[in-house]
């Protein structure tokens, strides 16, 4: 039976990075922005509006009360006493838009029991507000917005003449209707909303776009990140806007401090393994003379010490990578050297290696796994190898890309192995078949490196008929 390992669940997809469903996903600078950038123009624009309304009224509201002052002025001027002492105009004051009938364009004098009227009015009289026409102010036209005769709104304005010896005051009234002070305004409010309407619609555009072309930097930044993870460059381009040169500088201080690290780790590895395997390489050679350990008892257990030092340094050379987040390695080249030379260390059997790889992982610019290249020889390797013990004669080794990352299985025909043996076959240096040369550390090697990367492996029978290995590596 192979040496395998204990069944795993598929290991979870990569966590998404922030923003990523979107510019707009709820919690982006670019949606704030956008959003704070609506609020404050549509306040603006209903200020806007609201004053440009005011300063339309009071225009269309001061032309309306000149007329009518115009008016009031044309009839003082035109009062004089008749026969009788009677009050009288010198003239006909009933000139356009003031001979409309019952159109709201009315005048009236009234001093004492004496009236004088417009012809429009036909003989009725304006309501003036109670009180106010006989109060004497400083000889000026004023408001007084009333009633017509016929029920009609009317914008009035009252000028009251100062009386003389013996004579009640005059008071004068000029007449409007509403409409003529609505109308305008209605039909400049109309091309007034669509005006603000269209530079509302232009702001937010150009707030859109200078939102993008502010934050295109954020955007530039995540993907020169993208590549240091990816190992295409070592460090940020320290080119970059004063805004975020401070963040970029950290960002790079903090990438030459891993590197650091991962050096003098690597170095500490490396010193480790010459401080243990040289002193086992001289116990082996010393207990090759049979004298010295006649049943070879001795010789097995500093091999078996000697497998367990290179597992555990293999595992802390894996560990100093710190995942290897920034190593790239392609696919394709190791396959296809793996393939040729356990093809010629197994010769004798005469079995097939098949490898298909879909044309998206054979192209080496598209299928890096993020590994050592050296980790995920060994990796393959040791699957490779344990298929080609076990097999009868055909071997297949596969990629496919998923979620989660770039899943490698590697098949065989062999007899494969039960479910409730995957986990002992796993376990370091346990073997299910005492018989079949190995040390039972390559499955466990394989995982342990596979999950140091972020990865794993999973057992399960194969539709070949033996073993079948799927190896998840980060992408």
């Amino acid at each position: 039976m192979p040496p395998p390992r204990e069944l795993e669940p598929p290991a979870p997809p990569a966590p998404k990075a922030e923003g990523a469903a979107g510019p707009f996903h709820l919690g982006s600078l670019q949606r704030r922005l956008l959003a704070a950038a609506l609020v404050l123009v549509t306040v603006a624009l209903v200020v806007a509006g609201v004053a440009i309304g005011l300063v339309l009224y009071r225009f269309v509201r001061g032309q309306l009360d000149s007329r009518l002052d115009s008016q009031l002025v044309a009839l003082a001027a035109g009062l004089e006493r008749g026969p009788g002492d009677r009050l009288r105009l010198a003239r006909n004051l009933d000139g356009p838009p003031f001979d409309r009938d019952r159109a709201g364009w009315y005048w009236q004098v009234r001093q004492g029991g004496t009236v004088l009227r417009s012809g429009a009015l036909e003989g009725r009289d304006l309501a003036v507000e109670a009180g106010r026409p006989e109060r004497d102010d400083t000889h000026r036209p004023r408001p007084a917005d009333g009633t017509g005769p016929w029920g009609e709104s009317l914008i009035l304005r009252v000028l009251t003449l100062p009386p003389a010896p013996g004579v009640p005051p005059a008071i004068l009234v000029a007449s409007a209707p509403s409409a003529a002070l609505c109308g305008p305004l209605r039909e400049a409010a109309g091309a007034l909303a669509l005006i603000l309407g269209l530079l509302g619609v232009g702001l937010l555009a150009g707030a859109l776009a200078q939102i993008r072309l502010g934050l295109r930097p954020l955007e530039r930044l995540r993907r020169d990140l993208a590549e240091v993870r990816a190992g295409d460059r070592a460090r940020v381009p320290g080119k970059q806007p004063a805004e975020i040169r401070p963040l970029v500088a950290e960002v790079n201080a903090l990438l030459d401090q891993n590197a650091v690290n991962l050096e003098r780790a690597r170095t500490h590895v490396a010193n480790l393994a010459h401080g243990l395997k040289t002193p086992l390489a001289t116990l082996s050679l010393a207990l090759s003379d049979r004298s010295r350990d006649p049943d070879g008892t001795l010789a097995s257990l500093v091999g078996s010490m000697d497998s367990q030092v290179r597992h555990h340094l293999r595992r802390a050379r894996a560990a100093a990578l710190g995942g290897a987040t920034r190593a790239r390695t392609p696919l394709a080249g190791p396959v296809a050297d793996l393939r040729t030379t356990f093809a010629r260390l197994y010769a004798e059997k005469g079995l097939v290696i098949d490898v298909t790889l879909p044309a998206g992982v054979t192209d080496t610019s598209n299928a890096a796994v993020a590994c050592d290249a050296q980790d995920l020889d060994e990796m393959l390797g040791n699957l490779i190898d344990n298929a080609c013990q076990w097999c009868r004669s055909y071997v297949r080794v596969g990629a496919v890309s998923t979620a989660s990352g770039l899943v490698i299985t590697v098949e065989d025909d062999g007899p494969g192995l039960a479910a409730e043996a995957a986990a002992e076959a796993v376990r370091p240096g346990r073997r299910l078949d005492e018989t079949v040369p190995g040390n039972g550390f390559g499955l466990s090697i394989t995982q342990e490196l596979a999950e140091l990367y972020g990865g794993g492996l999973r057992l399960d029978r194969s539709a070949l008929g033996g073993l079948r290995a799927a190896l998840t590596l980060p992408v």
